[in-house]
């Protein structure tokens, strides 16, 4: 079978080779991978800006769905023939995690090997079923992507009525702005290119903001709300945006942050927090328990994520430049 590996840091050092199959062990079941989708986290780790100590040759990527085709001995979960999607923490099974539920060391792609090869044996407990309504390419996109926006919402207590602002128009915002219209909530959704914002528009978005032609945002967001601020934001960016999306919340309003696009460290206005009486909520991407919730919501409002570019596994490097570049709307996705 075909693997892709890393047998040293950087997108120059990708290796496409024929490997000997695995076969499923106890609780294990062997899983034919169908598709993959790429995160920058994917990036970070194949550049070797994630974790340098990580050992090598590694196999990267956490994101994949596929097909059960074989059990190992004790499986009961899961069956030949089930449709499945990897799960990013599997050992956050439900409620609050602890310190090791989390542990960056044992999250596949990260600490330990990942998905990226033509089959995988792998715990029938890191694995859900996929929801029936979507199809491997768009199942692929959901255990990080799709599972930080469902819980972001979650986190900020979204309602119907209510208003939530996101940022940008990579894949998480994108399945907030699907989950919040789902909801009943109104979107204003910022970029700082026209074209992907008449895209989210369509998509649902209630208003849209350029912020390099509208730089003072947060001042078109009051108004946009009668002056009163977002119930709640999706704060993707992080660093100093995080001061700005603050000046567009509400009194009472809450943030739920997860991006680091902007640096991990900001100075916040703390008259501004003070003033807004703001809840900020830091985010894990989920649990097994979120993420099966969130399938029969994708099932429930029969949502399709939204899958920019397609590349054949091959071409990994060319699709890592292209998410680098930043130019995609929504998902990069991979197939075998």
């Amino acid at each position: 079978m075909k693997a892709l590996y890393i047998e040293q840091f950087g997108l120059d050092h990708l290796v496409l080779a024929e490997v000997p199959q695995p076969m499923a062990g106890p609780q294990q079941v062997l899983v034919q991978v169908r598709a993959a989708s790429l995160n920058y986290l994917d990036l970070l780790v194949i550049s070797g800006g994630f974790n340098p100590g990580l050992p090598l040759p590694h196999v990267p990527l956490s994101d994949v769905a596929g097909r059960v085709v074989a059990v190992g001995p004790g499986v009961t979960a899961l069956a030949v023939g089930d449709d499945v999607v990897s799960t990013f923490i599997p050992q956050w099974r439900g409620g609050t995690p602890t310190a090791a539920d989390v542990a960056v060391a044992a999250r596949p792609g990260l600490g330990v090997p990942g998905y990226l090869a033509e089959y995988v044996a792998v715990p029938a407990a890191a694995l859900v079923r996929s929801p029936a309504n979507l199809t491997p390419l768009e199942a692929a996109t959901l255990p990080i992507a799709g599972l930080t926006a469902w819980n972001a919402l979650r986190y900020v207590q979204l309602e119907a009525g209510q208003t939530v602002l996101l940022h940008g128009t990579g894949g998480v915002s994108l399945f907030a702005l699907q989950f919040a219209k789902a909801r009943g909530a109104r979107v204003i959704i910022t970029s700082k290119d026209d074209a992907k914002l008449a895209r989210a528009a369509e998509l649902g978005a209630d208003h849209t903001l350029n912020y390099r032609t509208q730089p003072d945002w947060p001042t078109h967001v009051l108004d946009l709300t009668a002056g009163q601020g977002v119930d709640a934001v999706v704060e993707t960016v992080g660093g100093d945006n995080l001061n700005q999306s603050l000046r567009a919340l509400k009194i009472k309003g809450r943030i739920a942050i997860m991006g680091v696009l902007n640096g991990v460290t900001t100075r916040v206005d703390t008259l501004t927090l003070l003033g807004k009486q703001a809840t900020l909520v830091g985010m894990e991407v989920g649990s097994t328990e979120d993420f099966e919730a969130m399938n029969r919501a994708i099932e429930t409002h029969d949502l399709h994520p939204v899958v920019d570019q397609v590349f054949p596994v091959a071409q990994l490097r060319e699709a890592l430049l292209a998410l680098q570049a930043g130019r995609h709307f929504g998902k990069i996705g991979l197939t075998f």
